[in-house]
């Protein structure tokens, strides 16, 4: 099912669609993280995205496929996020600073993110899987090309990608997350990036 049509694949979607769509996504992000996959309904979703439950119909065909897209559309948003972040860096760790900065707030705004992620693991792995390996394929990029220019010193990309996103993942469920949506602390901050610079193998 494409993101620009409706559920059957046969009409795009003009904005007045894609901003029901997008609103049916953002209630389901909030209901799945509240309570679950299993326990959450399509009339709960409805009832918050403010739509009627036949109007979900069109844009989804049921419960698990609006449950996937939605694992799709916060991994397009997480990358996207700290893809334009780090486009602002000076250096490559300057770089990789400010997308960590970014994951950090974009927890803050998405605590369901982990929840359900979490949830994924279960209900839909190949989902979990392609939201892990699209964060890799385009860190593990990224660091390859920063090598072969010279801005990094040699090393294994892909390893690295996946310590940085390690990194970024458990720092935002310790400081974030557990400590009830608050921006991670300075030290916690500082402490980050002296490990980053570590992964990089730079000077911080």
């Amino acid at each position: 099912m494409s993101a620009e049509t409706t559920a059957d694949g046969r009409r795009p979607l003009g904005a007045k669609g894609a901003a029901t769509r997008g609103r049916i996504l953002a209630a389901a992000e909030r209901v799945f993280a509240e309570q679950g996959y299993h326990e959450a309904s399509i009339v709960r979703i409805t009832e918050e995205a403010g739509v009627a439950q036949g109007t979900f119909y069109i844009y989804f065909p049921g419960k698990k496929e609006l449950f996937d897209e939605l694992v799709d559309d916060l991994n397009h948003q997480v990358r996207r996020t700290m893809s334009e972040a780090a486009g602002r860096g000076v250096s490559h760790l300057d770089a990789e600073l400010l997308g960590f900065g970014a994951y950090f707030a974009f927890v803050v705004e998405h605590p369901g993110l982990y929840r359900i992620m979490r949830q994924a693991e279960i209900v839909a792995p190949d989902r979990l899987r392609r939201h892990y390996d699209r964060i890799v394929s385009g860190y593990t990029v990224r660091l390859r090309a920063a090598m072969e220019a010279g801005q990094l010193p040699p090393g294994e990309p892909e390893a690295m990608a996946w310590a940085l996103m390690g990194l970024g993942e458990m720092t935002g469920m310790r400081w974030v997350l557990w400590n009830e949506g608050k921006p991670v602390p300075d030290r916690v901050l500082a402490e980050t990036a002296t490990v980053v610079a570590r992964i990089l193998g730079v000077e911080q």
